[in-house]
Protein backbone atom coordinates (compact mmCIF):
# COMPACT_ATOMS: atom_id res chain seq x y z
CA UNK A 1 0.00 0.00 0.00
CA UNK A 2 1.23 3.50 -0.82
CA UNK A 3 2.34 5.51 2.26
CA UNK A 4 -0.23 8.01 3.55
CA UNK A 5 1.87 11.05 2.59
CA UNK A 6 2.38 9.95 -1.00
CA UNK A 7 0.60 11.80 -3.83
CA UNK A 8 -1.55 8.87 -4.93
CA UNK A 9 -3.04 8.34 -1.49
CA UNK A 10 -3.60 12.04 -0.93
CA UNK A 11 -5.31 12.42 -4.32
CA UNK A 12 -7.46 9.35 -3.64
CA UNK A 13 -8.64 10.74 -0.30
CA UNK A 14 -9.40 14.13 -1.86
CA UNK A 15 -11.54 12.45 -4.50
CA UNK A 16 -13.23 10.20 -1.93
CA UNK A 17 -14.05 12.61 0.92
CA UNK A 18 -13.11 16.08 -0.36
CA UNK A 19 -10.16 16.75 1.95
CA UNK A 20 -6.87 15.23 3.07
CA UNK A 21 -4.13 15.97 5.59
CA UNK A 22 -0.44 15.94 4.76
CA UNK A 23 1.32 15.48 8.10
CA UNK A 24 4.82 16.93 8.64
CA UNK A 25 4.93 18.20 5.07
CA UNK A 26 7.62 20.77 5.89
CA UNK A 27 10.05 21.30 8.77
CA UNK A 28 8.61 23.52 11.48
CA UNK A 29 11.63 25.83 10.98
CA UNK A 30 10.41 26.78 7.49
CA UNK A 31 6.99 27.74 8.86
CA UNK A 32 8.58 29.63 11.74
CA UNK A 33 10.68 31.68 9.30
CA UNK A 34 7.64 32.43 7.16
CA UNK A 35 5.63 33.43 10.23
CA UNK A 36 8.42 35.73 11.37
CA UNK A 37 8.63 37.34 7.92
CA UNK A 38 4.90 38.14 8.05
CA UNK A 39 4.71 39.55 11.58
CA UNK A 40 4.75 43.19 10.47
CA UNK A 41 2.10 42.51 7.82
CA UNK A 42 -0.21 40.87 10.34
CA UNK A 43 0.23 43.85 12.64
CA UNK A 44 -0.35 46.47 9.95
CA UNK A 45 -3.25 44.89 8.08
CA UNK A 46 -6.73 46.17 9.06
CA UNK A 47 -9.59 43.87 9.90
CA UNK A 48 -11.89 42.91 7.07
CA UNK A 49 -15.21 44.51 6.22
CA UNK A 50 -18.31 42.40 5.74
CA UNK A 51 -19.75 39.20 7.13
CA UNK A 52 -17.90 36.86 4.77
CA UNK A 53 -14.31 38.10 5.10
CA UNK A 54 -14.94 38.70 8.79
CA UNK A 55 -14.65 41.84 10.86
CA UNK A 56 -12.48 40.05 13.42
CA UNK A 57 -10.30 38.51 10.74
CA UNK A 58 -7.29 39.88 8.87
CA UNK A 59 -6.30 38.82 5.35
CA UNK A 60 -3.53 39.80 2.96
CA UNK A 61 -2.04 38.33 -0.21
CA UNK A 62 1.04 38.66 -2.43
CA UNK A 63 2.94 36.34 -0.12
CA UNK A 64 5.61 35.43 -2.66
CA UNK A 65 6.94 38.98 -2.48
CA UNK A 66 6.59 39.24 1.30
CA UNK A 67 8.60 36.13 2.17
CA UNK A 68 10.87 33.90 0.09
CA UNK A 69 9.85 31.00 2.35
CA UNK A 70 6.45 31.00 0.62
CA UNK A 71 8.08 29.28 -2.35
CA UNK A 72 8.55 26.13 -0.26
CA UNK A 73 4.79 25.95 0.23
CA UNK A 74 3.78 26.78 -3.34
CA UNK A 75 6.28 24.40 -4.98
CA UNK A 76 5.96 21.51 -2.49
CA UNK A 77 6.55 18.46 -4.73
CA UNK A 78 3.89 16.19 -3.20
CA UNK A 79 1.28 18.93 -3.42
CA UNK A 80 2.27 19.77 -6.99
CA UNK A 81 1.82 16.10 -7.90
CA UNK A 82 -1.57 15.89 -6.16
CA UNK A 83 -2.82 19.10 -7.79
CA UNK A 84 -1.76 17.77 -11.17
CA UNK A 85 -3.71 14.55 -10.62
CA UNK A 86 -6.86 16.40 -9.57
CA UNK A 87 -6.86 19.31 -12.02
CA UNK A 88 -4.72 17.95 -14.87
CA UNK A 89 -7.60 16.21 -16.70
CA UNK A 90 -9.37 19.57 -17.13
CA UNK A 91 -6.60 21.90 -18.29
CA UNK A 92 -3.26 22.03 -20.03
CA UNK A 93 -1.60 23.67 -17.06
CA UNK A 94 -2.42 24.70 -13.51
CA UNK A 95 -2.12 28.27 -12.22
CA UNK A 96 -1.67 29.85 -8.83
CA UNK A 97 -5.09 31.02 -7.67
CA UNK A 98 -4.04 32.80 -4.49
CA UNK A 99 -1.47 33.09 -1.73
CA UNK A 100 -3.22 34.54 1.29
CA UNK A 101 -2.43 34.89 4.99
CA UNK A 102 -5.36 34.76 7.41
CA UNK A 103 -5.57 35.66 11.09
CA UNK A 104 -8.79 34.79 12.93
CA UNK A 105 -8.84 36.88 16.12
CA UNK A 106 -10.45 36.01 19.44
CA UNK A 107 -14.18 36.64 19.31
CA UNK A 108 -14.47 35.99 15.58
CA UNK A 109 -17.69 34.12 14.78
CA UNK A 110 -17.79 31.10 12.51
CA UNK A 111 -17.53 31.92 8.83
CA UNK A 112 -20.35 31.20 6.42
CA UNK A 113 -19.84 27.65 5.09
CA UNK A 114 -19.03 27.91 1.40
CA UNK A 115 -17.39 26.30 -1.61
CA UNK A 116 -14.56 28.36 -3.10
CA UNK A 117 -15.20 27.34 -6.69
CA UNK A 118 -18.63 28.98 -6.53
CA UNK A 119 -16.80 32.21 -7.42
CA UNK A 120 -16.86 31.04 -11.04
CA UNK A 121 -20.55 30.02 -11.23
CA UNK A 122 -19.71 27.03 -13.39
CA UNK A 123 -21.18 23.57 -13.96
CA UNK A 124 -21.03 22.34 -10.37
CA UNK A 125 -20.39 18.66 -9.91
CA UNK A 126 -19.04 18.16 -13.43
CA UNK A 127 -15.34 18.80 -12.73
CA UNK A 128 -12.96 20.23 -10.16
CA UNK A 129 -11.75 23.79 -10.63
CA UNK A 130 -9.60 24.36 -7.58
CA UNK A 131 -7.44 22.73 -4.91
CA UNK A 132 -6.70 24.70 -1.73
CA UNK A 133 -3.94 24.00 0.76
CA UNK A 134 -4.19 25.45 4.27
CA UNK A 135 -0.87 25.73 6.09
CA UNK A 136 -1.12 26.54 9.82
CA UNK A 137 1.22 29.18 11.21
CA UNK A 138 -0.20 28.48 14.66
CA UNK A 139 -1.89 25.31 15.85
CA UNK A 140 -5.41 24.76 14.50
CA UNK A 141 -8.06 23.51 16.93
CA UNK A 142 -11.83 23.63 16.91
CA UNK A 143 -11.74 26.03 19.87
CA UNK A 144 -9.60 28.67 18.13
CA UNK A 145 -11.33 28.84 14.75
CA UNK A 146 -9.65 25.95 12.95
CA UNK A 147 -10.96 25.26 9.45
CA UNK A 148 -14.22 23.33 9.42
CA UNK A 149 -14.74 20.77 6.66
CA UNK A 150 -17.92 18.95 5.61
CA UNK A 151 -16.77 15.50 4.40
CA UNK A 152 -18.22 14.22 1.14
CA UNK A 153 -19.77 17.59 0.33
CA UNK A 154 -17.73 17.82 -2.88
CA UNK A 155 -18.14 16.87 -6.52
CA UNK A 156 -21.54 15.40 -7.30
CA UNK A 157 -22.69 16.10 -3.72
CA UNK A 158 -22.62 19.89 -4.12
CA UNK A 159 -26.35 20.13 -4.70
CA UNK A 160 -27.36 17.87 -1.83
CA UNK A 161 -24.82 18.23 1.00
CA UNK A 162 -25.49 21.29 3.17
CA UNK A 163 -24.07 22.81 6.33
CA UNK A 164 -26.80 21.02 8.32
CA UNK A 165 -24.62 17.92 8.17
CA UNK A 166 -21.81 17.18 10.63
CA UNK A 167 -18.45 18.84 10.05
CA UNK A 168 -14.92 17.98 11.14
CA UNK A 169 -12.33 20.45 12.44
CA UNK A 170 -8.93 18.78 11.97
CA UNK A 171 -6.27 19.55 14.57
CA UNK A 172 -3.13 20.69 12.78
CA UNK A 173 0.34 21.82 13.83
CA UNK A 174 2.70 24.08 11.86
CA UNK A 175 4.43 21.99 9.20
CA UNK A 176 1.32 19.98 8.32
CA UNK A 177 -1.10 20.92 5.56
CA UNK A 178 -4.84 20.56 5.01
CA UNK A 179 -5.84 20.03 1.38
CA UNK A 180 -9.43 20.41 0.21
CA UNK A 181 -11.19 20.71 -3.10
CA UNK A 182 -12.79 23.86 -4.43
CA UNK A 183 -16.13 22.00 -4.34
CA UNK A 184 -15.77 21.01 -0.67
CA UNK A 185 -17.98 22.86 1.81
CA UNK A 186 -15.82 24.54 4.44
CA UNK A 187 -15.32 27.67 6.54
CA UNK A 188 -13.32 29.11 9.42
CA UNK A 189 -14.67 28.17 12.82
CA UNK A 190 -15.50 30.41 15.75
CA UNK A 191 -12.45 31.55 17.70
CA UNK A 192 -13.53 31.08 21.29
CA UNK A 193 -9.94 31.16 22.58
CA UNK A 194 -7.75 34.04 23.73
CA UNK A 195 -5.19 33.67 20.90
CA UNK A 196 -5.14 34.46 17.19
CA UNK A 197 -5.41 31.54 14.80
CA UNK A 198 -3.05 32.22 11.90
CA UNK A 199 -2.63 30.30 8.67
CA UNK A 200 -1.83 30.55 4.99
CA UNK A 201 -3.94 29.29 2.12
CA UNK A 202 -2.29 28.47 -1.20
CA UNK A 203 -4.78 27.87 -4.00
CA UNK A 204 -4.27 26.24 -7.39
CA UNK A 205 -6.88 26.43 -10.16
CA UNK A 206 -7.43 25.45 -13.78
CA UNK A 207 -5.17 27.53 -15.98
CA UNK A 208 -7.98 28.88 -18.18
CA UNK A 209 -9.92 30.47 -15.31
CA UNK A 210 -9.63 34.03 -14.04
CA UNK A 211 -7.76 33.59 -10.74
CA UNK A 212 -8.89 34.97 -7.40
CA UNK A 213 -5.71 37.03 -7.00
CA UNK A 214 -4.64 39.02 -10.07
CA UNK A 215 -1.15 37.57 -10.64
CA UNK A 216 0.28 40.32 -12.84
CA UNK A 217 -0.60 43.01 -10.31
CA UNK A 218 0.55 40.89 -7.38
CA UNK A 219 3.78 39.94 -9.15
CA UNK A 220 4.69 42.40 -11.92
CA UNK A 221 7.59 41.47 -14.23
CA UNK A 222 10.28 43.06 -12.06
CA UNK A 223 9.20 40.72 -9.24
CA UNK A 224 8.38 37.64 -11.32
CA UNK A 225 11.75 37.63 -13.09
CA UNK A 226 13.35 36.80 -9.72
CA UNK A 227 11.28 33.60 -9.48
CA UNK A 228 12.40 30.19 -10.72
CA UNK A 229 10.71 29.36 -14.03
CA UNK A 230 8.26 26.89 -12.46
CA UNK A 231 7.04 29.58 -10.10
CA UNK A 232 6.78 32.36 -12.68
CA UNK A 233 4.69 30.03 -14.84
CA UNK A 234 2.35 29.29 -11.95
CA UNK A 235 2.08 33.06 -11.43
CA UNK A 236 0.75 33.55 -14.97
CA UNK A 237 3.85 34.18 -17.06
CA UNK A 238 3.06 31.51 -19.62
CA UNK A 239 0.22 31.00 -22.08
CA UNK A 240 -2.50 28.41 -21.70
CA UNK A 241 -3.18 27.07 -25.17
CA UNK A 242 -4.87 28.20 -27.28
CA UNK A 243 -3.39 31.70 -26.90
CA UNK A 244 -4.88 32.49 -23.47
CA UNK A 245 -3.00 35.02 -21.34
CA UNK A 246 -0.84 36.29 -24.20
CA UNK A 247 1.07 39.56 -24.40
CA UNK A 248 1.02 41.14 -27.87
CA UNK A 249 0.25 37.68 -29.26
CA UNK A 250 3.23 36.04 -27.57
CA UNK A 251 3.95 34.20 -24.32
CA UNK A 252 4.06 36.73 -21.44
CA UNK A 253 7.33 35.16 -20.31
CA UNK A 254 8.92 37.52 -22.83
CA UNK A 255 8.47 40.24 -20.21
CA UNK A 256 10.86 38.39 -17.90
CA UNK A 257 13.75 38.65 -20.36
CA UNK A 258 15.34 41.57 -22.18
CA UNK A 259 12.20 42.82 -23.93
CA UNK A 260 12.48 46.61 -24.38
CA UNK A 261 9.01 47.43 -25.67
CA UNK A 262 9.65 46.86 -29.37
CA UNK A 263 6.73 45.77 -31.61
CA UNK A 264 6.10 42.02 -31.60
CA UNK A 265 4.59 39.64 -34.14
CA UNK A 266 1.89 37.29 -32.90
CA UNK A 267 2.93 33.63 -32.65
CA UNK A 268 0.45 30.74 -32.68
CA UNK A 269 0.11 28.82 -29.41
CA UNK A 270 -2.34 26.11 -30.42
CA UNK A 271 -3.30 22.78 -28.91
CA UNK A 272 -2.04 19.79 -30.91
CA UNK A 273 -5.54 19.06 -32.24
CA UNK A 274 -5.95 22.65 -33.39
CA UNK A 275 -2.53 22.65 -35.03
CA UNK A 276 -3.46 19.49 -36.89
CA UNK A 277 -6.73 21.08 -38.08
CA UNK A 278 -4.88 24.20 -39.22
CA UNK A 279 -2.35 22.15 -41.16
CA UNK A 280 -5.06 20.04 -42.77
CA UNK A 281 -6.97 23.17 -43.76
CA UNK A 282 -3.85 24.81 -45.21
CA UNK A 283 -2.99 21.63 -47.12
CA UNK A 284 -6.49 21.37 -48.58
CA UNK A 285 -6.47 25.01 -49.55
CA UNK A 286 -3.21 24.66 -51.43
CA UNK A 287 -3.99 21.29 -52.96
Amino acid sequence: MEPANQPGMIAHQLQAVGYAILREALPASVIEQLHEDLQDDFAATPFGTGMFYGERTKRFGRLLRRSAATQCLVLHPVIQDVVGQILGPWCERVQLNTTQAISVHPGAPAQLPHRDQEMWQADFGEREYLVNVMWPLTSFRQSNGGTRIWPQSHGSHVKSKTADADFVSPELSPGSALLFLGSTLHGAGENASAQERRGIVIGYSLGWLKPYENPWLAYPPEIARTFPQELSELAGYIQHRPNLGNFEGQCPSILLGDYQGEPLGAVDALRPDQLQQARAFAHGRSG
